[in-house]
């Protein structure tokens, strides 16, 4: 069976169908935190032994070879080079838009207040390599963290088996403006970049997504003072499809995230049981020619196809899924997308692929999973920036607001606020 099919489930049943599978917490948490006290204890000795005995991999140095970066253009062939141009592009104009305009409030006559955003200093950025490099991600995280003006942007990534890095990973970090790369992956990685080790330089904020190790790990980064975009862990997806849908379409985009990992969970929900039998149909002609048959299969065994009465249940069900990406392949899915409160990022119709925002539409790929669209939002500009508010009080309106002030600082038994206050008054009666 390819996914489970469930006939018009329960709202009260919802909730369980929407768990992702899970590798136990208590075990997860034992390692990551092993591996950050080695880290912050052993540095650069424990970053090549986990490397060793997680990745397979003996390397003489954590930074790859400065020649093979210089290079790094020679070993990407023209048409990948202009593809990931493409992107860069689109993506920089797309985060570009972002920018924040100053705005000055008067909350009070003499009173003025505004906020402005500052660049994050130091960011570490984490991208996936393993069985599939993902020099994409370099690209959705370097562009903003440039553009945001972040003065160190560092790079980690797992070595291949030789220790080298892929060279579109190392191409896709030099016209991007990364400033150092690291061939480190996994929890280590995230340790590196949260205690600091002899070689790789601590940051103040961690980005990229992962499996549930590197999740787990940014977690602990958390709690080791550091801070991190979003709880990014294995992809998922959600396709709402219904009659009009092309099951060739819904069928691809649902295994273009089942490959992604065997911890991937890809969701199918529609209102029309032969649609849905046509897209399982697709799925196992498709897969059957697929070079990641053997991962995506596993990560189908782990999925669901819903059938649900109508197109308001499927939005409903998708806001309690809460999905890292959302494809709506209906007619109305600019009508149904107002109604979307949880999703990481939302692909609307039929030709909007999930695929083209994990490339080249210009959005940001990096995205909450694991339920957490309810709460977080996607990468952003703002995601490399601190905002800061600043405010003037004039004269005139430490008069305004000031008798207020040493009334509330009064009751809260704070005197020291109040006299900051009637201090300046006093002051003013006299000049």
């Amino acid at each position: 069976m390819i996914m489970k099919t469930i006939l018009y489930p329960e709202p009260s049943e919802w909730a369980a169908l929407s768990l992702r599978p899970q590798k136990e917490a208590a075990h997860l948490d034992t390692i990551v935190r092993n591996v950050f006290d080695d880290v912050r204890r052993k540095g650069d000795e424990a970053l090549l032994h986990y490397t060793m005995k997680f990745d397979g991999v003996k390397l003489k140095s954590l930074i790859p070879d400065r020649s093979l970066i210089e290079s790094c253009s020679a070993s990407v062939s023209p048409a990948l080079r202009e593809a990931i141009r493409l992107s860069a592009g689109n993506i920089e104009l797309f985060h570009s838009s972002q920018q924040d305009d100053v705005k000055v409030v008067e909350t009070s006559p003499g009173v003025f207040c505004r906020t402005e955003s500052r660049p994050v200093e130091k960011v570490g950025l984490y991208v996936p390599g393993g069985t599939a490099p993902l020099f994409s991600t370099v690209l959705m995280l370097a562009i903003p963290a440039r553009l945001a003006g972040c003065r160190e942007i560092i790079l980690c990534t797992p070595p291949r088996a030789d220790g080298s890095i892929d060279p579109a990973i190392l191409y896709a970090a030099r016209i991007t403006g990364v400033t150092s790369i690291f061939n480190i992956g996994g929890i280590q990685a995230i340790a590196a970049m949260s205690y600091g080790t002899e070689t790789v330089p601590p940051v103040y904020k961690i980005f990229g997504p992962g499996n549930q190790y590197v999740t787990a790990a940014k977690q602990e980064a958390v709690r080791a003072g550091v801070a991190i975009d979003l709880p990014a862990g294995p992809s998922e997806v959600l396709v709402i499809a219904d009659s009009t849908s092309n099951p060739d379409f819904v069928a691809a985009d649902l295994l273009s995230q089942a490959e992604h990992g065997e911890d991937s969970q890809v969701m199918l929900v529609s209102t029309d049981v032969a649609v849905v039998e046509k897209v399982l149909g697709a799925i196992e002609r498709q897969l059957a020619g697929l070079p990641r048959q053997t991962i995506a299969a596993a990560s189908l065994e782990k999925s669901r196809a819903l059938i649900l009465a109508s197109h308001n249940e499927c939005i409903s069900f998708s806001n309690i899924y809460a999905p890292e990406h959302l494809i709506i392949a209906t007619d109305n899915a600019g009508d149904l997308a107002a109604g979307v409160m949880n999703a990481g990022s939302v692909f609307l119709g039929h030709y909007s692929c999930e695929s083209a925002g994990d490339y080249a539409s210009g959005t940001n790929h990096t995205l909450p999973t694991g339920g957490f669209a309810r709460c977080y939002s996607g990468v952003s500009l703002q995601s490399f920036m601190k905002r800061i508010t600043i405010q003037e009080v004039l004269p005139a309106g430490l008069k305004n607001i000031g008798p207020a002030v040493i009334t509330m600082a009064a009751e809260e038994g704070l005197g020291a606020h109040a006299e900051a206050v009637r201090t300046r008054l006093n002051f003013l009666r006299y000049v």
